[in-house]
């Protein structure tokens, strides 16, 4: 009778315990290792998102979202610096609009985020649209291609910072010498 209720007893705590499936990301790779592995797949039209806590779960197949459990503007930085080090990608900086005026009383941090986010994309153009046109954008492109939404401990509306990736080796300039040959040569 001990025995069977020793064996009882080891049944429920061994049943009882959580999964280690699913969103606990046991045995998953941390999102930097996920990053530098997805990296040299991504490429022009592909999307990276650096996106605070409130950050919608997207449905769409192509939308992978990770929750790194860290600080956005570290987030940026170490993803920058990641897309910094390839040979093809480059990103096309995009913020919210709204950022500028999220009002500081309200949000007591916001301030040094801003200063502290113009600092790290200081060697980008950026691109300041409406939040709801870039998630059309992104809501969009994840019909077709990869989306990677990497969700940060940011508490503050309106602080995503979203990277259209591009191609490294192509300029603007050169695309256009590339439209333009084609329009003399007759083509489309």
């Amino acid at each position: 009778m001990r025995k069977t209720g020793l064996i009882a007893l080891l049944l429920l705590l061994v049943c009882g315990l959580p999964s280690q499936d699913g969103n606990a990301q046991a045995g998953k790779p941390d999102w930097q290792t996920t990053l530098r592995q997805e990296l040299p797949l991504l490429g022009h039209r592909n999307w990276i998102l650096i996106v605070d806590s409130a950050y919608p779960l997207q449905v769409s197949p192509g939308v992978e979202t990770i929750e790194t459990g860290e600080d956005q503007l570290a987030v940026t930085r170490a993803v920058l610096w990641e897309i910094s080090h390839t040979i093809h990608v480059r990103p096309l900086v995009f913020l919210d609009a709204e950022l500028p005026y999220v009002p500081s009383d309200d949000y007591k941090n916001v301030n040094a985020y801003r200063d502290g986010l113009k600092k790290v994309l200081k060697p980008y153009p950026v691109q300041s649209l409406p939040h709801a046109e870039i998630l059309d954008k992104v809501s969009e492109t994840a019909k077709i291609y990869k989306v990677l939404v990497l969700k940060t401990t940011m508490t503050v509306p309106y602080t995503s910072v979203f990277l259209q990736l591009d191609c490294k080796y192509l300029s603007d300039g050169g695309e256009r010498k590339i439209r333009e040959a084609m329009k003399a040569a007759g083509e489309r």
